[in-house]
Parts: structure tokens; sequence; C-alpha cells
């Protein structure tokens, strides 16, 4: 729990004086959430050559991480596998979306990173159901 804390601060860290230096047009992005932005938007915006430096990339890097760690939650309460996410570095997010994006650009971020967890492979896992607090109800 004290790596996540440690890694929550410092993406804020890096985030925070990236996003205040953030254009104008990048705004709705952060009050609407990047994941559910227009896919039309938010390619326009990505700059995949500047790496974490840019930060919509940034933005998206940092959901895109939270995303599939929930996702792998999820996967690891049904059935014990998860998805690898040390093959999850900021270009290939970054070109992953911006390529899906391109190609649908009146759907949602969100769609990729959900076709990406269900086409990608699994890892099985020793997992105790029930050892999410959150997961196991009143």
């Amino acid at each position: 729990m004290a790596k996540l804390v440690d890694l929550v601060i410092a993406v804020a860290v890096v985030a925070g004086p990236a996003l205040a230096a953030a254009p104008a047009l990048a705004e709705p992005l952060v009050s609407q959430g990047i994941g559910t932005s227009n896919c039309g938007r938010l390619a326009a915006d990505l700059k995949p050559g500047e790496g974490l430096g840019n930060p919509i990339n940034l933005m998206l890097y940092s959901w895109a991480q939270g995303y599939v760690s929930a996702a792998n939650a999820a996967l690891l309460e049904a059935d014990g596998k998860h998805v690898d996410m040390s093959v999850f570095d900021d270009g290939k997010i970054i070109d992953m979306v911006l390529t899906f994006c391109k190609a649908n650009p009146d759907k949602k971020p969100v769609a990729a990173l959900d076709e990406f967890v269900r086409d990608a492979a699994k890892l099985k896992t020793k997992w105790d159901r029930g050892t999410i607090e959150w997961d196991r109800g009143p």
C-alpha cells in the first residue's frame, strides 16, 4: 500500500505543474475525464513524440494505468487471471489510443482500453476470492 501511495504522490508531483501549464484546450479533458472524452478531439491533442512531458499524454497514461488496474482487480476476483501491466509503457498506450481514436473519432478512448483488456493475454495467479475489501459487500 505504501508503494501505491508513493506512486500517487509522484504522479501528482509530476502531473500537477504539467496540468497547470496545459493550454485552455485541455481543460474539458481534466473536468470531464479523458476516458469518456471524444476520440476525435483527443487524437488532435495527443503528441506521441513529446512523451509524458505533454500534459495530455500524461493524463492519458495515468488514467489508463488506473483503468487497467481496476480491470485487473475484477479479473482476479472473477477467475484469478490478470493483464500483465509490465508491458504497459507510455509509448504503447499513447500509440494504441491514438491509433484507435483516429480510426474511430466518434467513439471514446475507454473503448480502446476495453478492447486491450479483452484481447490481452491473461496471466493466471494464485488468488483468494474476496480478498478485496470493497468487493465483499455488506
